[in-house]
C-alpha cells in the first residue's frame, strides 16, 4: 500500500530589518505563513551584531509556546523560517535558521525551495573537508561561501549562489546587514515590504505584510540579491542568465489567497481558472460545490462563469490535527471523515460540480466523490483547477517521482473511473496561463508549468537518472 500523498510546499521564510521588536514581529509573520511547512519552525535575532537563535519541532505556536522563548530574543532584526520535512528528516538538526560561527564571522541563513545539485555539491565539499551537520541542502550554501576564494564576502556569495542550481530563495543575517536573494527562474515568491517605522520586510508571501503592518514595496526578480543594513535597501545580481518561472502552483495551490505574487492576487487568479475551467467543462449540473479551503475561489470563479449555484456542500473541521498514515483502510476512510463531510441537505438528488484545486493519487478526491454519494448526490462531476499532474517538482515541491501521480500512470478516463466521478475535467495548459496573465512575453507566461507538461525551465542534474528511469514506470492506483 502507498503512502496518501497530497502536495507539500518546503518552506516559508520571513525577515526584518530595524524594529525594537523584531523577534515578535517575525513570529507574527511566520504565523501567517503556517501554511507554507508545519513541520518545524526558528527564529534568530540580531542584537547590535551579536546572533541569538531558537528553533524546534513543530507549529510556530509550538516553537514558541514559553515566554521566555521569545523574550531572549532581543535585538532589532531577524530571520525566521517555517519547514516543511519529508519522511524521515523531521529532525531538529534541519529546522532552520541555521546559525553558523566562524572564527572571523559568524551568519543565520533559512532557505525556500530544492537544489538540483545538492548531491553533487555536497559530495565534492565533503572530498574537500567540509562536515555537514544536517541532512538538508541548504548548509551547502554555507560552505560554499566559506571555500570561495572571494575577498569579500558578496563576492563569495555571488560565486556560491552561481553554483548552486534549482529553485531557491535564501535568505541570510549577518552581524551588520540582512540578504535575500532568489534563483534565476524566481521559482518562489519573494517581496520586500516596509513598515511606518522604516523597518523593511523581506517575505515569501505578501500576506505576511499585513498582518505586521507593512506596505509591500516590491518582488524580488531572479537572480536579484537584496541588502538592508542601517542605510537602507541596496540591489544587485549574482547572474544575468535569468528567465521568470514562477512555479505555477503557487497560484493553483500552496499560497494564501490574499497574497500577491508579481502583482497578481492569488484569489482572483483562481476565480479566472475557475470561471475558464466551467467554459471547458461539457456537462449538465445543478450546483457546485468547492473543496475547502484551496479550491473555494476556483467554485466561486466556476459559478458565477457557469450561472450555477455555488454550495457549501463539504464542511472542513478546522480542528482536526494533522493526520497521520493509518495502517488499515478503515482508518484512513475515518480520517478523510474527521476533516471533512458532505451536507446531505444541500447535495441530495443534486447533480454535483465538486471543485478541487489537483490531484495527486486520487485517493482523496476519490473519498469525497464517496462521501458526496453518500450523502445522496445524484451525480459527482469533478472539476480540477489546474491540467493532469503528469510530472515531479525537482524545484521546492515534495513530489520528486511519476510513482506517486495518478494522471503519469492513467488517462483521464482511468482516473475517473478509480475515483468514482460521473466525468472528471481538467484545466487546460493554456487556460491555466491565461487565466494567472503573469507575463505574456515570457515563455509559458513566466510560469513553469514542467509538473503538467514536462518540460523543465532548468537541467536536472542529479535527478536526471531517476526522472528518466521514472518515465518508464507505471503503477496501478487501484
Amino acid at each position: 500500500m502507498y503512502e496518501v500523498k497530497s502536495l507539500n510546499e518546503e518552506c516559508g521564510i520571513f525577515g526584518i530589518w530595524g524594529h525594537p521588536q523584531a523577534a515578535q514581529i517575525t513570529y507574527f509573520g511566520l504565523h501567517s505563513l503556517q501554511h507554507r511547512g508545519q513541520e518545524g519552525a526558528g527564529i534568530l535575532s540580531n542584537n547590535q551584531g551579536k546572533l541569538i537563535g531558537h528553533r524546534d519541532i513543530g507549529l510556530v505556536s509550538e516553537v514558541f509556546r514559553n515566554p521566555g522563548d521569545l523574550e531572549k530574543l532581543k535585538g532589532t532584526a531577524a530571520i525566521g523560517h517555517v519547514r516543511y520535512a519529508t519522511a524521515g528528516e523531521a529532525s531538529i538538526d534541519n529546522i532552520q535558521p541555521f546559525h553558523f560561527k566562524f572564527q572571523d564571522m559568524q551568519f543565520g541563513l533559512a532557505h525556500n525551495g530544492n537544489l538540483t545539485n545538492a548531491v553533487s555539491l555536497r559530495r565534492q565539499l565533503e572530498n574537500k573537508g567540509a562536515i555537514f551537520s544536517s541532512t538538508s541542502d541548504t548548509e551547502i550554501l554555507a560552505h560554499l561561501i566559506r571555500h570561495s576564494k572571494q575577498k569579500d564576502f558578496m563576492g563569495k556569495l555571488k560565486e556560491a549562489l552561481n553554483a548552486v542550481k534549482g529553485g531557491f530563495a535564501y535568505l541570510l543575517m549577518l552581524e551588520d546587514k540582512m540578504i535575500a536573494a532568489l534563483d534565476p527562474n524566481g521559482f518562489r515568491p519573494v517581496s520586500v515590504g516596509k513598515m511606518k517605522n522604516g523597518a523593511w520586510i523581506i517575505s515569501s508571501e505578501t500576506c505576511a505584510f499585513e498582518v505586521v503592518g507593512a506596505e509591500w514595496v516590491r518582488d524580488l526578480k531572479p537572480g536579484e540579491i537584496v541588502v538592508v543594513d542601517t542605510e537602507g535597501l541596496h540591489n544587485d545580481y549574482f547572474t544575468a542568465d535569468t528567465q521568470l518561472a514562477v512555479c505555477s502552483m503557487e497560484y493553483i495551490y500552496f499560497a494564501r489567497p490574499d497574497s500577491n505574487i508579481h502583482g497578481i492576487n492569488v484569489h482572483t487568479a483562481r476565480k479566472r481558472m475557475g470561471a475558464q475551467l466551467a467554459r471547458e467543462f461539457g456537462h449538465e449540473a445543478d450546483i457546485v460545490v468547492g473543496v475547502p479551503n484551496s479550491s473555494l475561489s476556483a467554485a466561486m470563479g466556476f459559478a458565477e462563469a457557469s450561472g450555477l449555484p455555488n454550495e457549501m456542500g463539504l464542511i472542513k473541521n478546522q480542528y482536526t490535527q494533522r493526520t497521520f498514515i493509518q495502517p488499515t483502510q478503515e482508518l484512513r476512510e475515518q480520517g478523510v471523515r474527521m476533516k471533512l463531510s458532505a451536507v446531505s441537505g444541500v447535495v441530495k438528488d443534486k447533480r454535483v460540480v465538486m471543485i478541487d484545486d489537483s490531484i495527486v493519487r486520487g485517493t482523496t478526491s476519490r473519498r469525497i466523490v464517496q462521501l458526496l454519494k453518500e450523502a445522496g448526490a445524484r451525480e459527482v462531476h469533478v472539476a480540477i483547477g489546474s491540467p493532469p499532474l503528469a510530472y515531479p517538482c525537482f524545484y521546492g515541491i515534495d513530489i520528486q517521482t511519476r510513482r506517486e501521480l495518478i494522471a503519469a500512470n492513467h488517462t483521464v478516463e482511468e482516473t475517473r473511473a478509480i475515483i468514482g466521478a460521473d466525468s472528471l475535467t481538467y484545466l487546460s495548459i493554456d487556460g491555466l496561463i491565461q487565466s494567472i496573465g503573469l507575463d505574456t512575453a515570457a515563455p509559458n507566461g513566466g510560469l513553469c508549468v514542467a509538473y503538467f507538461d514536462g518540460q523543465y525551465p532548468t537541467p536536472l542534474y542529479d535527478y536526471e537518472e531517476e526522472y528518466h528511469k521514472s518515465l518508464k514506470e507505471r503503477i496501478s492506483f487501484y
